[in-house]
């Protein structure tokens, strides 16, 4: 957890800066406010830039060249199209403004615009969020003590939690991502409130509840993240299907259960800084454990531990992955990636067994675009598991393997022309001398790669076609024994990298 630093002199970019004083100019007051002003104290450079103002839109609108305006809660983008950060594209400048009314615990009901910069800042979620700072006199305006839970690393609601927490039960997760993302403490006041009116979150829409779950996916700290989610009562409305693994053991080779293999192997994706949909597979990878677990032939009779099956999980957790992803408003082509790495987890990858085929076809069931995804979920899922290594030599092996069958061939395959086309050409019928032929053209091509085009290949193949069948094999074994040589160099380089023989 960062501690939040002193003094309030801060470099704030020109183009934000240029917002405020605008409005100032024009006799309004205008301060920065939420995020960027907690990123501020915090050291960190803020991701958006927001203000707040006495200011209505119309008069927003009026200050400034280019802004749109699409909302019904009077925020204006102040659109600056000369830089090229795209934090500062976009400032956003919103009217002090007070709320009434959250039928739904979504939005209020009405919005009206006010004078008072107090005003505004009541209306916050937690204090770390309710602190406004004017850039040009450096003056900070913190009225419910959020500079000094900042210090303190604590989430505490602004006023009454519960009353928070009803407007918007999206508060409540935003709650678990502070913690997620820096590390804070939830306050307990704070934390009994979120416990008591958990159940809003049922009104919440879910694409709102996803780009939660992302940013908490996505944070230095997942696995505790999902953990307070389930504590505090939140995971049941967010991912009720992973509520299912707490306490269902595993026996074998897992340390864990389910629930607590599935958050160490997220953990683990987290440490290795993986890109989002890793981390979903990571996640979801054993999701189908609990609905496939059945007890296995070999339970101990005397030790008095359970040994499990869980066949077909992986099937299983497809399905469920993909109807998570679906209700979460995913988008289909990342769903495809995750669902595809949780359907292909248990991939078979004893080397002293496997053969390159088998390699081929794994490699053509999940794609070449997500095959070392696919390995990057195998490592994190071991370290889940209890074990020591991530790469262990076995796992290294097989990454060698992949690479094997991966790479270009050096074989005819590589030709510009093929045997049909030589048939056509030569006006030859099927038989030895094609493929001599072939192999003689890859002879050739090895040496210069340049002559692998087909006006090339035609005349050297038509050349060598008024050889005789003993002379054409000559030259095709030379072919043949120039590509095991240059498959051994590629083959050798591929297995110094993986440390494998």
């Amino acid at each position: 957890m960062k501690k939040a630093i002193s003094g309030a002199n801060f470099e704030i970019p020109q183009e934000v800066s240029q917002v405020t004083t605008t409005l100032k100019g024009r006799g309004f007051e205008a301060y920065l406010i939420g995020g960027c002003v907690r990123d501020l104290f915090l050291g960190k450079k803020p991701k958006d830039w927001d203000v707040t103002t006495n200011a209505i839109p119309e008069k927003i609108i009026e200050a400034f060249d280019k802004t749109f305006y699409e909302n019904n809660f009077g925020t204006v983008g102040v659109v600056n199209e000369v830089t090229t950060d795209e934090t500062l594209k976009v400032i956003e400048v919103t009217p002090y403004r007070t709320e009434s009314g959250y039928t739904d615990k979504r939005r209020p009901d009405s919005v009206s615009f006010s004078k008072h910069l107090e005003d505004d800042l009541k209306r916050r979620d937690f204090t770390i969020n309710a602190i406004a700072y004017d850039c040009e006199e450096s003056r900070t305006v913190d009225l419910y003590g959020g500079l000094t839970d900042l210090s303190k690393g604590l989430i505490r609601a602004v006023g009454n939690a519960r009353e928070r927490f009803a407007e918007d039960a999206l508060r409540t997760l935003r709650a678990v991502r502070f913690h997620a993302e820096h590390g804070f403490e939830i306050e307990e006041a704070t934390k009994k409130a979120i416990i008591e009116e958990a159940h809003g979150l049922a009104s919440i829409s879910k694409e709102r509840i996803r780009d939660e779950f992302i940013k908490i996916i996505q944070s230095e700290r997942p696995s505790e993240g999902l953990q307070l989610c389930r504590e505090l009562g939140l995971l049941k409305y967010m991912l009720p299907d992973l509520e299912k693994g707490i306490g269902v053991e595993q026996g074998g080779a897992h340390t864990f259960d389910v629930w607590t293999h599935l958050l160490k192997t997220l953990e683990h994706s987290a440490n290795k800084n993986m890109p989002l949909h890793v981390r979903l597979a990571a996640l979801f990878h054993d999701i189908g454990k609990p609905d496939t677990r059945r007890g296995s032939a070999g339970d101990s009779a005397t030790t008095g531990k359970k040994d499990y099956t869980f066949y077909g999980h992986e099937v299983v957790g497809a399905r469920m992955t993909s109807k998570i992803l679906k209700d979460l408003k995913f988008p289909r082509e990342l769903a495809e990636k995750v669902v595809k790495l949780v359907r292909w987890h248990m991939f078979f990858s004893d080397t002293e067994q496997i053969t390159n085929s088998a390699v081929r076809r794994m490699v053509a069931n999940v794609g070449k675009d997500n095959v070392w995804d696919l390995m990057e979920v195998r490592a994190c899922d071991r370290i889940g598991t209890g074990r020591p290594k991530e790469s262990p030599y076995r796992l290294r092996k097989y990454h060698s393997m992949i690479e094997e069958v991966m790479r270009d061939p050096i074989s005819v395959g590589m030709l510009k022309i093929n045997g049909a086309k030589l048939m056509e050409v030569l006006k030859e019928a099927p038989g030895p001398r094609i493929g001599y032929i072939l192999h003689a053209l890859l002879e050739e091509v090895l040496e210069d790669p340049t002559k692998n085009t087909e006006e090339s290949l035609e005349k050297m193949a038509q050349r060598l076609a008024t050889l005789d069948t003993a002379e054409l094999k000559k030259l095709g074994d030379a072919g043949k024994d120039k590509k095991e040589e240059e498959d051994e160099k590629v083959l050798s380089e591929i297995r110094k990298k993986h440390w494998v023989q």
